[in-house]
């Protein structure tokens, strides 16, 4: 995949799924279960989607595409991680297990598109 569109898609992903628990508190709860600390939860979204929409205004040099592999690679590690250790601890839901296959797909997609373009160094 070329990874400009790759960022901008990955990007959109972030950004939707951090503006969902935003905009509809109650529809994200019922996928995903209640949850105690709204704030926490509110802050997370945010935070996601300030990282999507990086990604998405990824300049499409190789600085740029840098930045936004960098961003995905570490939002979807991130993601992944918690979904692996707190599925199985009972503390969210299974229906994280899909969100942990999806970033399982952003992290297959980054390596794929191998190395990018060497960094050019300014006198």
């Amino acid at each position: 995949m070329d990874p400009l569109a790759l960022a901008r898609a990955h990007g959109l992903f972030n950004v939707l799924g951090g503006v969902w628990p935003l905009l509809s508190l109650r529809t994200f709860e019922w996928v995903c279960g209640p949850k105690t600390d709204e704030w926490l939860l509110k802050t997370c979204g945010g935070l996601l989607a300030t990282a999507g929409w990086s990604m998405l205004r990824a300049s499409p040099g190789a600085e740029g595409l840098r930045h936004a592999r960098r961003l995905g690679v570490g939002t979807a590690v991130t993601l992944l991680v918690i979904d692996l250790v707190y599925v199985p601890l009972g503390r969210i839901r299974p229906t994280y297990l899909i969100d942990a296959a999806t970033e399982i797909a952003w992290l297959t997609a980054w390596w794929r598109t191998g190395r990018l373009p060497a960094r050019t160094v300014r006198a």
